[in-house]
């Protein structure tokens, strides 16, 4: 049995630090090394403690969250860092500076719960399956069909399966795949863990001019895809928005799908429309990658091309199975380049044809996938100055 992950606890609040130490000490696999009150705290414990993995709170006295980060990022440039955050506007600006600073992943603090018995569940539904992919240790299922989670669900529950979930929404395609038609209409990304800084950068160094929509789902809560929305408009040529119920899908403009709403597309009369809903989680999920996909398959059907992004668990990879099987293209990012390689891994493992990129060399592959719709010269209009 290997070595258990040594996890250190950095938060000034003794309650929040004995909730977490509680939470982690009831798992086999982890061992809570120690804790600390503050930023400078930390860093002083890490060299006796040597922990493979910390949480670290955003506001404590002395030194906080941010400047700890900047700080230990000199020094322990690969120990994964998790966050923990507010469902706040405040809370979730804070974490998207953490995320561009080089903070490995976050959770969201319990809120409006009732006991501490619920508190702790919260904790560690969100909080163990992080500590174990960020550190290798997250289980794989077989390759031919993975049952990955995403995130994976609490201890006990079906991989497969989760009531009042739909992972397998739709028919699994079968038979052989169409060929594919070169066309690209729309381009479709799915992504999760280590989402942020992947996704920006992929955004920044596509044209303004791009000649077709783009969809986002990136696993977010609410509040949070607004500003991430928003932090990507500021530094995309293309027109980025959190997705509203009935908006527009036009070219040069890319949709973000909305913290707890599944985002799918619709053809209405004059054109196409993203919808959202809150039907159930697929892949543990809302939103999802496989509901856009789905739909995404349903309008565009062989002129999608589909991208799956760094993050946990295997979702996308059966919606991205649907695409292929019309007609369509998959991208999927690499292992060295992801910060957890479960969603692109899932649809490597279970077979489907993709070309594996590093991150960055996806947003070429991009442009290069677009200007093949018009015989090798891409149609562009100008879109943001």
């Amino acid at each position: 049995m290997p070595a258990p992950i040594r996890v250190l606890v950095t938060d000034d609040s003794v309650v929040l630090r004995r909730l977490i130490t509680d939470v982690l000490s009831g798992d086999p696999e982890i061992e809570v090394v120690g804790t600390a009150v503050n930023g400078k705290n930390a860093i002083d414990k890490i060299p006796t403690l040597k922990p493979d993995i910390m949480t670290l709170d955003i506001e404590m006295p002395i030194m906080d969250g941010l400047q700890t980060l900047v700080e230990l990022r000199k020094r322990q440039s690969k120990m994964p860092i998790i966050m923990f955050s507010t469902l706040t506007e405040r809370g979730a600006g804070a974490t998207l500076d953490a995320l561009e600073r080089g903070a490995s992943d976050y959770v969201t603090k319990p809120a409006n719960v009732g006991s501490i018995a619920e508190s702790m569940e919260a904790v560690r539904s969100q909080l163990i399956p992080k500590i174990k992919s960020l550190t290798g240790r997250a289980p794989i299922a077989p390759r031919a069909r993975p049952a990955f989670g995403g995130p994976p669900p609490p201890p006990g529950a079906s991989r497969l399966a989760v009531p009042g979930a739909a992972p397998q929404a739709g028919p699994t395609p079968s038979g052989t795949a169409a060929t594919p038609t070169g066309r690209v209409d729309i381009v479709a990304i799915g992504i999760s863990t280590g989402g942020p800084d992947a996704l920006t950068q992929v955004l920044s160094s596509l044209p303004g001019g791009l000649s077709v929509p783009i969809v986002v789902t990136q696993h977010m809560p609410p509040v949070f895809t607004q500003l991430f929305a928003q932090r990507l408009d500021s530094k995309s040529r293309l027109r980025v928005v959190e997705a509203k119920n009935g908006e527009p899908v036009e070219p040069g403009k890319v949709l973000i799908a909305p913290g707890d709403y599944h985002m799918r597309l619709v053809r209405k009369q004059g054109g196409v429309v993203a919808t959202l809903d809150q039907g159930p989680q697929e892949n543990y999920c809302r939103p999802a990658v496989d509901p856009m996909f789905r739909s995404v398959n349903e309008v565009y059907g062989g002129n999608t091309l589909a991208v799956i992004m760094t993050g946990m668990g295997a979702d996308g990879h059966r919606g991205a199975e649907h695409i292929i099987h019309a007609g369509g293209s998959l991208i999927v990012q690499d292992e060295a380049t992801s910060v957890v390689w479960g969603m692109p891994g899932a649809a490597v493992h279970a077979g489907l044809k993709c070309e594996v990129l590093p991150l960055g060399k996806i947003a070429e592959a991009i442009v290069a996938r677009v200007a093949s719709r018009s015989g090798g010269a891409s149609s562009t209009r100008s879109v943001r100055a």
